[in-house]
């Protein structure tokens, strides 16, 4: 990926891709869904049902302060695996990490700020509205 320069949405999904295939090599639990936004050198990522059946299990038998115990280390493992995993898709380095989970929806939020913002191709859509403002205003 880093010797291609990627559309904003290419990047996205790629990210979004890769910490699904993370969290079920890692964790052996597969999320619904990772939606990923990125927006200059910001990067938010919420991940949704991201809660492992041990802590479901945990919450289910009445053992939360345990459950949000086991979220929080999980967190603290898989971070160095999930900022590897967002230098390498956007060839920039994460500055700051900030992660959490709420465990009754299941729910992570990541917020990552980057040292620059990843070079992004413009989309074809783009390109071709640009050019037909240009065309018109000229």
């Amino acid at each position: 990926m880093n010797n291609q320069v990627l559309t904003r949405g290419q990047m996205e999904r790629s990210l979004s891709q890769q910490i699904q295939l993370l969290y079920r090599t890692f964790l052996g639990h597969q999320p619904s869904k990772v939606f990923c936004q990125l927006i200059d050198e910001k990067l938010t990522i919420v991940i949704e049902n991201s809660v492992t059946q041990p802590e479901q299990l945990l919450l289910e038998e009445g053992h939360r302060p345990l459950a949000k115990q086991v979220r929080e280390d999980l967190n603290h493992l898989i971070e160095p695996r999930m900022r590897e995993v967002i230098e390498s898709v956007l060839s920039t380095s994460v500055l700051d990490f900030l992660s959490d989970a709420t465990l009754e929806t299941g729910r992570t939020g990541v917020i990552a700020i980057l040292q620059n913002p990843p070079e992004i191709r413009p989309s074809a859509s783009r390109r071709v509205s640009h050019t037909r403002s240009k065309t018109i205003s000229a």
